[in-house]
């Protein structure tokens, strides 16, 4: 191995995992390792992660990782020259400046537990549920970080006091983790970017600062805030105490910014990821479309302090992924996730079943926190293969519905199509392994779906925009990385037109059923 390697590092902190994925200048994966964390569910819709946890599990994937590449012949020590970072969103954390320790457990995006505060706010403010939908894209919802913020604020006394001395100190993960990555409470940098403050209620979407009127009416200090900054730039070093020391952290971004950076989204091109949740995002370039159809709007990505930000519509489903792990871990249909492919294909059909994973309600494009999950159409035939293939469809049914919004906000202008007229949706996330899920998917959507040969789009996301910002790629190579579809698979739709409008109907029929469930008796 020459001594001249360029190597780029990407912390992926994820909602059930941490890696750490080391890329050459090819950005080819040549050393990585993963680590699970620990699942907090405190009440019925409340999800809690351990900040301190987190913090451990990113240790160790970083010592992990450099151990196995050093292993192969790669001169980690000499040829790393930055890290990315990409993140779970949403995910609510506060610490004490001084201790560095957090005042209470993470609140994470998925938990509920903020929903009295979202009516009480719906009441109050002029316009109700879109009352800072022109200054933030987003509708008020247990979803965003503000309410869960407001949560603590209310209900935890250490928070509290902390506020009160100016003691408390507030971010989403990135900014959690920067913090300790830069010395903590030696010194720790206190930022965040444009992706994940984006999606905190509190950010201006035109001005990319902290909305002074927001934090006002909520009644958020703006002292316990982070420093904004864009995805693309040094935004330090990593201090001493971690396995590398002086390397710059020099990318950050939202895990499905990250995702659009890494399947090269440009303006008019859209990209799901199938993780817990599925997210897809159609890049509008440098404008920010308001929806009309239920979908968020949100910054894409501003790849650099001077770079134009791009904008994007988003559609954020709650539960994709772990709706199979729900099968695993709850029910025990299956003993691992890999198994249900194989399951859903020994039938030709879900039977009549349709399946709604509404279990801590519905987010896009529906907005119903009030709807529960529903199983339908069962009947003496349905089997566990019936429910499994309906779980699939389930995920693919959300991502079409997302899409359907995403195509009335756009519109004709605002979406790229390939030379055939066909709208190609890029894949990407641990769940696009599975061919079925892609061909329910394509077949569901009526147009191709294209998955790229390295699904993990997110850590690469990530890692493009650290070298971006310290020269080792160009932003033409960047881009021009995602058009290259020589080993890319293609799904094109195989079901005819009037069984896909069939379906959809009945898909419809079952989301129809899950409203108002949220005070079913226990």
């Amino acid at each position: 191995m020459s001594k001249e390697e360029v190597l780029i590092g990407s912390i992926d902190q994820g909602t059930t995992s941490t890696r750490f994925i080391i890329y050459d200048k090819q950005a080819r994966p040549i050393g990585s390792h993963q680590v699970e964390f620990t699942q907090f569910y405190p009440q019925a819709g409340w999800v809690e992660h351990d900040p301190m946890e987190i913090v451990e599990s990113v240790r160790v994937c970083i010592t992990k990782a450099i151990d196995k590449a050093t292993a192969e012949g790669h001169n980690v020590d000499g040829g790393l020259k930055a890290i990315g970072l990409t993140n779970q969103r949403e995910t609510t954390v506060v610490w004490s400046k001084s201790t560095g320790c957090p005042l209470h457990k993470a609140i994470v995006w998925m938990d509920v537990r903020t929903t009295s505060i979202c009516r009480k706010l719906e009441k109050e403010l002029q316009g109700g549920r879109t009352h800072f939908v022109d200054t933030c894209g987003l509708p008020i919802s247990t979803y965003f970080s503000a309410m869960k913020l407001l949560w603590l604020m209310e209900n935890v006394e250490a928070v509290k006091e902390a506020v009160e001395k100016m003691d408390a100190l507030f971010g989403t993960i990135d900014t959690w983790l920067i913090w300790n990555l830069t010395g903590g409470i030696n010194g720790g940098l206190h930022v965040t970017d444009v992706s994940n403050a984006s999606r905190t209620m509190l950010m201006n979407l035109k001005t990319l600062e902290w909305d002074k009127p927001t934090l006002e009416t909520l009644g958020i200090p703006s002292e316990m805030l982070p420093k904004i900054v864009s995805n693309s730039e040094v935004i330090g070093k990593i201090s001493t105490g971690w396995p590398i020391t002086g390397i710059p952290i020099a990318g950050c971004l939202g895990d499905q910014h990250a995702a659009m950076v890494g399947q090269a989204c440009r303006k008019g091109e859209a990209k799901s990821t199938y993780g817990t949740g599925a997210f897809i995002l159609l890049n509008t370039g440098e404008e920010a479309i308001q929806s009309n159809h239920g979908l968020l709007s949100t910054v894409a990505f501003k790849l650099g302090p001077d770079a134009p930000a791009n904008y994007a519509l988003e559609g954020s489903i709650a539960i994709a992924g772990a709706a199979v792990q729900w099968l695993r871990d709850s029910l025990g249909i299956i003993k691992s996730a890999s198994e249900i492919e194989d399951l859903a294909l020994q039938v030709d059909s879900t039977g009549g079943v349709y399946f709604v994973p509404a279990f801590n309600g519905l987010f896009a494009p529906w907005w119903r926190d009030d709807a529960r999950g529903v199983c339908i159409g069962i009947t003496r035939f349905t089997n566990k293969s019936h429910i499994a293939r309906a779980v699939l469809e389930s995920m693919c049914f959300q991502v079409k519905d997302v899409l359907d919004s995403m195509h009335k906000d756009a519109g004709e202008k605002g979406e790229v199509k390939n030379e055939k007229g066909e709208f190609l949706l890029r894949v990407d996330g641990g769940a696009t392994v599975n061919n079925l899920l892609m061909q329910i998917q394509a077949d569901l959507l009526g147009s191709p779906v294209i998955r790229p040969a390295d699904i993990e789009t997110t850590a690469l996301g990530a890692a493009y925009a650290a070298g971006l910002a310290v020269g080792v790629w160009t932003e033409d190579e960047i881009f021009a990385s995602g058009h290259k579809t020589d080993k890319a698979t293609f799904f094109r739709p195989l079901l005819v037109e009037e069984l896909r409008k069939k379906k959809v109907d009945s898909w419809c029929k079952a989301v129809s059923r899950t409203f108002d469930l949220a005070d079913l008796s226990l």
